[in-house]
């Protein structure tokens, strides 16, 4: 029984073998394509007792390990991406071996046709917008004594600002959102991300992912360019173009 197995980073069309010289996936293992029906599996071996369904349930709980994982992940997807239309893989999608890989490729063909023709000449952009951070309570005026009364009216008057506050940023997301959606051929909305965790400042009010295509790279740029000139009252963050995540990902896999 090998002590290995082969991990899927991604499913390609007409990638030719020859861009993955040189290209390593994890643990520093090289990137091979495993082909049927006209397809490509991106595929490196993985150490079976780390990425077996035990050792998967261990190291997943450990964010360093899962960071290094998703990080070299990505780095293939889009090495891979450069060169042919890709549909990515959920992280760590493990098989037993190029049998097993083909078996499920053609299992999931249909789809993964679809996939690839929808997002053929394309790529995701993402866009964030961020209300400004409420500032901080005001408890006496100049630092000197207030009644409770005093107190209770400039709380209250406090929290009228910033429901105003959230409802104008949540206007300029809706229009940010309706206008890049016109260029786009796809959009998805996706969860407000944690900024404990992003280091996100202010309250995320949009989070979006649009499928651009590339002769519309320029003009989808610009336009965000513009938006952000036009909105100055909310931080709006715009990255891409990326490997096509938010539209590639088989519900499947």
């Amino acid at each position: 029984m090998s002590d290995t197995a082969r991990y899927v980073y991604a499913v390609s069309r007409g990638l030719e073998g020859a861009v993955l010289e040189g290209l390593t996936g994890l643990r520093g293992a090289p990137v091979e394509l495993v082909s049927h029906a006209g397809l490509e599996a991106v595929t490196s071996d993985v150490p079976l007792p780390e990425f077996s369904e035990d050792g998967l349930r261990e190291h997943l709980e450990e964010l360093p390990w899962l960071e290094e994982v998703a990080r070299t992940h990505d780095e293939v997807v889009r090495a891979v991406t450069a060169h042919a239309p890709t549909a990515p893989m959920r992280l760590a999608t493990i098989f037993h071996d190029d049998e097993a890989v083909r078996r499920r490729v053609q299992e999931w063909r249909e789809g993964l046709v679809e996939v690839l023709d929808r997002i053929d000449g394309r790529a995701e952009w993402s866009v964030k917008v961020l209300a400004p951070p409420a500032p901080a309570p005001e408890t006496t005026p100049g630092g000197g004594p207030t009644t409770g009364t005093e107190f209770l009216r400039r709380r209250k008057a406090q929290a009228s600002d910033r429901a105003e506050q959230q409802e104008a940023a949540s206007r300029v997301a809706d229009a940010v959102h309706h206008e890049l959606a016109t260029i786009a051929e796809a959009a998805r909305l996706l969860p407000p991300q944690d900024p404990q965790l992003t280091g996100h400042v202010g309250q995320m009010v949009l989070n979006a992912a649009y499928l651009v295509p590339d002769t519309a790279r320029d003009l989808f740029a610009e336009r965000v360019d513009a938006l952000r000139g036009r909105h100055h009252d909310v931080t709006l963050e715009a990255g891409g173009p990326w490997p096509p995540y938010s539209f590639a990902v088989l519900e499947e896999s």
